[in-house]
């Protein structure tokens, strides 16, 4: 009996030590969604491979942090949702940091500064993008993004807001000439419209205020709940910036100048 006891006590305790280490690795094991395309950010390669700045940033970061990442692909629109849903742990996905999105999420440091740019055809003649010069316009923008927020609440009265899953769709929309406007990060405006054709242009100035819309820069998403996970992200952030890595990966999708900046 005696014997017996000692060797349950034995198992119990080897089961327990072993249920901690998987859950000290279930811990470590993060999936991180993503919303694609978004290029720069976030796209496929021609064999279906996830790249881009922040998928590129994030890796390096999970890195660092001793983490063991996996990405998954989500709809924008179920984005947040499926956060809080658990579905996965983190996001990083060109997500601005405001004030609304804060009181549901916590936030990482931002890891980077994008403004918001207006991009129309080659022969537009829109320049000054005010209620006046806007009115009866049709103005593209990615569904639930402050972009969206922005041109809803300011031109919704006089303009038809137009919106879309993703850029690549806007971009289809351009070329049929169904579109007058389209409302974007910088860098995606220009990836997808600019760099693919000559029949595009900036205009009007890039923006980044007011805060309310356009926030303090892109952060990772987290449960309010994941303190330590956020640390641990600010963490690498804060030893890849120092150590080269972030700058390297930042000039191979901006270079060394350009609308978007670094975060400090």
């Amino acid at each position: 009996m005696h014997k017996r006891f000692i060797a349950l006590t034995l198992g119990a305790v080897v089961a327990a030590s072993a249920l901690m280490a998987n859950t000290a690795v279930a811990q470590d094991q993060i999936r991180i969604a993503t919303n694609v395309p978004y290029k720069p950010m976030e796209y496929t390669t021609p064999d279906g491979s996830l790249t881009g700045f922040d998928i590129e940033l994030g890796n390096a970061l999970c890195a660092e942090a001793g983490l063991d990442c996996s990405w998954v692909q989500q709809s924008w629109n179920g984005i947040i949702p499926g956060l809080m849903a658990r579905k996965y742990d983190a996001i990083m996905s060109s997500m601005t940091i405001t004030d609304q999105r804060k009181r549901v999420l916590r936030f990482s440091a931002p890891y980077i500064v994008v403004p918001s740019g207006w991009f129309v055809p080659v022969d537009s003649d829109l320049a000054d993008f005010d209620g006046d010069d806007l009115a009866g316009k049709r103005i593209a923008v990615q569904r639930g993004t402050v972009q969206d927020q922005y041109v809803t609440d300011t031109f919704g009265d006089s303009a038809t807001i137009k919106r879309y899953a993703n850029a690549d769709d806007i971009a289809v929309d351009m070329s049929a000439g169904r579109l007058d406007a389209a409302f974007l990060d910088f860098p995606t405006g220009q990836s997808t419209l600019l760099d693919e054709s000559d029949a595009y242009k900036n205009a009007g100035p890039a923006l980044t205020q007011p805060k309310k819309y356009f926030g303090t820069g892109f952060g990772i998403a987290f449960r309010r709940n994941q303190k330590d996970l956020a640390a641990r992200f600010n963490k690498a952030l804060a030893v890849v910036k120092d150590n080269g890595t972030y700058q390297t990966i930042y000039e191979k999708y901006f270079g060394k100048t350009g609308e978007s900046k670094q975060a400090e």
